[in-house]
């Protein structure tokens, strides 16, 4: 898993878990005639199922069989 340990990725998806929390108040924000975005919403989000996925990953062991046929 390219050195990524379990308590790094668990880390990582709390970050990007936090940041959704907190763009959830607000997407964005008029300042006079200019509007500032926060976030992607949807990179953010595939931030949160990727490293969702990595944990998951890492907690079964770090395996992932993928075209197996069972026999």
């Amino acid at each position: 898993m390219a050195g990524i340990t379990l308590v790094q990725a668990q880390a990582q998806l709390t970050t990007w878990l936090d940041a959704s929390t907190k763009i959830a108040s607000g997407q964005s924000y008029n300042i006079g005639n200019r509007t500032l975005t926060r976030a992607d919403v949807k990179y953010l989000q595939e931030q949160i199922e990727y490293w969702n996925k990595m944990v998951n990953t890492l907690s079964s062991g770090g395996v992932v069989a993928r075209g197996i046929t069972p026999i």
